[in-house]
């Protein structure tokens, strides 16, 4: 397959407070430069694109040395975190904007849906948006009215396409421009967060529809969204955008997963830092000491084959009097988090006063779940479920990573088969030790 789309260097510089990024001032000192052979001046004291800290200059790197290239009938993802520079981008490729540095080479027709009512005119009908957008893409009149009738059956407006579309809900609105976008032929279609507008229903046709131009129509798909469920179902590849340079790119299935580690901010390792976890809720009655993750040999790893045994070392202390003490742990979806399999257990159900403590051991065995990354959930909690007494930990700071193993190379796990409910034989076993001392402070 040809590249369709070839980007080189690109950077994109803006000044931030002004509409405008140009003075008369600066032109001269532009042209200064320019004239001694020199780089334009304002290009050095851009600062990288980080909303969340506050910079020492006025202009601002949008976008810094991006280099991608995306092939022929490929659907292509690209995510990143709000302000990363994801929609500059996007409207660089659908040439609404120009770069400050480097060139991007576009083979065939773009249509794009970069935000609600891209391309429309307010004040005209739906009717008469189709053949004004069909009009831009350069299509013919005729060419047109052959595709009307599965347009307004596609968008489901059918009732209003007569109606300004000013007229129109957001989710109305962004169901006409997709349909059109969809509809026409375009070479390349590129496709922004808006589809977030609509209703699941019309994000499950829509996604079906890009699916299709690509497959069967050899048409090139650019995906923007921050439903990564949406992005691992459709794109073949996909880029992560951070800060306005590239963090990685690859086959979607391992950039997801280094995509979760950027939004954790910690690195997948072994350590498990408890205290601090930014998704740890409960009043302090009772607390996780420490949970660490291990193999049959007490080895501390996040990494398993499967069919391994994966063994949790928990301790706990108790700050308030609590009727008895149970635990949970579940295996979450790495993008859904749906819970894939969970255990509970009932630590004691003798009554335990305030400074007693504990450890204990759960194993899982022969874990059986498609190859992935997958958030932890654990909770600690009065036996009386008690809202107030319990301790519980969203996501651990490093997820579990099941690996196929070469002993598995016949598994019928596949990249796209969907992660499922699984029910796992589990074994809990308390250090005796220091339960009995337990019991007799509580005694």
């Amino acid at each position: 397959m040809s590249d369709v789309i070839i980007v080189e260097d690109l950077s994109k510089l803006y000044r931030l407070g002004m509409v405008g990024t140009r003075t008369i001032s600066e032109d001269l000192n532009r042209l200064w430069a320019r004239v001694r052979g020199r780089e334009n001046p304002y290009l050095k004291i851009g600062e990288t694109n980080n909303r969340s800290v506050k910079g020492s200059s006025e202009y601002v790197w949008a976008l810094k040395d991006i280099n991608f290239k995306v092939k022929d009938g490929q659907r292509f993802g690209i995510i990143g975190k709000n302000g990363a520079g994801k929609s500059t981008l996007l409207k660089i490729l659908s040439r609404v904007a120009s770069p400050t540095k480097g060139t991007v080479k576009v083979k065939g027709r773009v249509a794009s849906l970069l935000e609600v009512g891209t391309g429309f005119h307010p004040e005209l009908t739906g009717r008469d948006n189709i053949f004004l957008n069909g009009a831009i893409l350069g299509m013919t009149q005729p060419e047109i009215k052959s595709k009307f009738d599965s347009i307004v059956d596609f968008s489901g407006v059918e009732r209003y396409i007569d109606t300004p579309v000013k007229r129109y809900s957001s989710g109305m609105y962004v169901r006409l421009a997709f349909a059109v976008a969809a509809h026409l032929e375009p070479e390349i279609l590129i496709v922004d967060e808006v589809l977030a507008v609509g209703d699941s229903e019309f994000q499950k046709k829509c996604l079906g529809k890009m699916q299709d131009v690509s497959e069967k129509e050899g048409r090139t798909v650019i995906f923007v969204s921050h439903n990564l469920q949406a992005i691992k179902n459709l794109c073949q590849e996909t880029l992560i955008i951070n800060n306005g340079e590239i963090f990685a790119s690859g086959q979607t299935e391992e950039t997801l997963r280094v995509y979760g580690e950027l939004m954790r901010e910690v690195k997948i390792d072994d350590k498990t830092d408890i205290n601090n976890s930014i998704n740890r809720r409960g009043k302090g009655a009772v607390r996780f000491s420490s949970i660490n993750v291990l193999d049959t040999d007490g080895n501390k790893r996040f990494s398993f084959d499967i069919g391994d045994t994966i063994r949790f070392k928990i301790s706990y202390k108790i700050f308030k009097q609590v009727k008895g003490l149970t635990i949970s742990i579940a295996l979450l979806s790495g993008l859904s988090r749906e819970c894939l399999t969970l255990v509970h257990y009932e630590i004691t159900k003798f009554k335990l006063e305030a400074g007693a403590s504990g450890e204990i051991e759960i194993d899982f065995f022969d874990i059986n779940i498609k190859p992935g990354e997958y958030p932890l959930y654990f909770e600690l909690t009065d036996a009386q479920m008690d809202g107030n007494n319990k301790d519980v930990i969203d996501d651990l700071t490093a997820p579990l990573v099941i690996k196929r193993g070469n002993n598995n190379a016949n598994s019928d796990f596949s990249p796209g088969k969907p992660a499922g409910f699984f029910a796992t034989s589990s074994r809990m076993v308390v250090n005796e030790i220091q339960y009995n001392e337990i019991l007799s402070k509580a005694l």
